[in-house]
């Protein structure tokens, strides 16, 4: 980390986190953070879900939730980006303060709600997306629809023809009965409605479902099911989880969704259970608590094609991106794997 990046990043730990956010998005958008440009290399280029990306470290959603600074994000060393989540209406979310940091257990809890501008202006910023980078969007349903099927379809039909991807969301805590839809039929039922919406784009693109860390083996294996039959292109595992494991400091016991390292071994474990019930014939993102190349390479060896990261950036910096991907060819090289794609699921069993 550098010594300016070092400086910003305890200057925003003084303030309130999501006011600091707000102020290193705007930081970014002004050209004040350095941005090292794409990192790839013949070991980190690989394919997902028929997607080229130069590195296989990507951006999760919540980071970038309005779509206000894609330009700098595709320079700053991610292999593709993800924003949002949007929703149909724009909505306020929950009532502040809705987001804690944890710093013994570097770690994050939010309870946003979804807060967002809504799919016209996400819509409006999407459209006018660099032409370099994979970016995909997020897709969210309002907290008072009484269709929340209609309403990630709808999304996806406002805003898909200027992405490469888009993710049905329905592993938040943070909209009541949300991760109902991730019970068999109601997820049948959902990935249907956003199928259909794909198929009517005039260049459809992969649909990627995201799912929460706190799943039944029972409930893992139904995802697992729907997802082959739906043709859902990718499984993202996993959201924020609600366990409090072990935890530290005054707000241990906020209401919300946690992130950061606690997180990190039970997603991992998920995502090799994922990878076993899926048999490989799914491509998995591996998300929760990664903060180093090496943790990334864990997911990759648990069964990841791909890996995204958010809360360590609150931590270590934007910097970390790049970090983590030149950190991964070093490994990669190691263990004498020739690609990325080698090394999916090579460490699997030793999370199962």
């Amino acid at each position: 980390m550098s010594i300016i990046e070092r400086a910003g990043l305890a200057v925003l730990h003084r303030l309130n986190p999501e006011t600091a956010h707000g102020l290193a998005l705007r930081g970014l958008r002004a050209g004040l953070v350095p941005l090292p440009g794409p990192v790839t290399s013949d070991r980190l280029r690989t394919k997902l879900a028929g997607l080229d990306l130069p590195n296989p470290v990507g951006l999760a959603a919540g980071f970038d939730k309005n779509a206000e600074a894609l330009a700098q994000l595709t320079r700053a060393g991610f292999g593709f980006v993800e924003v949002g989540a949007a929703t149909p209406r724009p909505q306020s979310g929950n009532a502040r303060p809705r987001l804690f940091r944890l710093d013994q257990d570097r770690a994050v809890i939010n309870r946003f709600g979804f807060n967002n501008d809504g799919m016209q202006a996400i819509g409006a910023r999407l459209a006018r997306r660099p032409r370099e980078g994979v970016i995909g969007l997020n897709l969210g349903a309002n907290k008072d629809s009484k269709d929340r099927r209609t309403d990630f379809a709808q999304v996806l039909a406002h805003c898909g023809e200027s992405l490469d991807f888009a993710t049905v969301n329905v592993s938040s805590p943070n909209t009541e009965n949300l991760r109902d839809l991730q019970g068999k039929a109601a997820l049948a039922d959902l990935l249907g409605g956003v199928i259909e919406a794909r198929d009517a784009l005039e260049c459809p693109i992969p649909i990627f479902l995201k799912i929460a860390p706190d799943l039944s083996e029972g409930a893992l294996s139904d995802i697992a099911e729907v997802a082959r039959q739906s043709g859902i292109a990718a499984i993202i595992a996993t959201n924020t989880t609600l366990a409090r494991d072990g935890l530290h400091g005054p707000h241990r016991d906020e209401a919300g969704g946690l992130s950061g390292a606690p997180l990190f071994d039970r997603s991992t474990r998920v995502l090799a259970q994922l990878s076993l019930l899926t048999e490989g014939r799914i491509p998995l993102i591996g998300v929760g608590g990664i903060s180093s190349a090496e943790d990334a390479y864990a997911k990759i060896g648990a069964g990841a094609s791909a890996v995204q990261l958010y809360t360590a950036l609150v931590y270590d910096g934007l910097g970390l991106a790049a970090r983590i991907a030149h950190g991964l060819d070093d490994l990669l090289e190691r263990d004498g794997f020739a690609n990325v794609a080698q090394a999916v699921g090579s460490t699997r069993l030793e999370w199962t």
